[in-house]
């Protein structure tokens, strides 16, 4: 098996402007908007599209990888930031990943009921991502503003479903808030 030729500028170009235009266009109109939409606000031919991802799935999936490479980036350069206020970090770090989540399920469900297999948090993204939410979290929880006894394996379903709870309010962002705080309170670590 021989190694993919890399893609010309132009490609490369094409490719990086589908990317975008379907996450907006997915964003907008949910993961069954059709293809030539895509292609329309890249402001490329179907055939483009379809050169680059040859089924739908193919792109979701890209799309899904490329919010996904881009969220592990994000936890990292706040690993790599060390802020003077680790409980702020861990908690605006939190907040981020709950809101990144209704957009990511939508892909997950999407790309699974067509039989694709995603990532799971033993994928190489998902074991960045497990590895710098260690990190954040020990930091909050050495600054003592996070409770002592919790543990990433513990965090991580209780992160999926706040997420899946933020989802369910949907539009309402007084509810949503609400319910992240109240899940962000059961994190803090207790005053005596």
């Amino acid at each position: 098996m021989t190694d993919a030729k890399p893609l010309r500028a132009d490609a490369r170009r094409n490719r990086a402007r589908v990317l975008e235009a379907a996450e907006s266009v997915f964003a907008a109109k949910g993961t069954g908007a059709p293809t030539e939409e895509v292609a329309r606000a890249a402001g490329v031919g179907v055939g483009t599209v379809f050169r680059h991802f040859p089924t739908k799935e193919a792109l979701l999936e890209a799309v899904l990888f490329a919010r996904l490479h881009r969220f592990v980036d994000e936890a990292e350069a706040v690993v790599a930031a060390d802020s003077a206020d680790p409980g702020g970090a861990f908690f605006d770090f939190l907040t981020s990943w709950i809101e990144m989540a209704s957009a990511k399920n939508a892909y997950f469900e999407a790309l699974t009921a067509a039989g694709v297999t995603v990532p799971t948090t033993g994928s190489v993204v998902g074991t960045r991502l497990v590895e710098a939410l260690g990190v954040i979290l020990r930091r909050a929880q050495d600054a003592g503003a996070v409770r002592a006894d919790l543990r990433t394996d513990t965090l991580i379903p209780v992160i999926i479903g706040t997420a899946k709870a933020a989802e369910h309010v949907g539009a309402d962002r007084e509810l949503r808030c609400r319910t992240v705080k109240i899940m962000f309170d059961g994190l803090r670590a207790v005053r005596h």
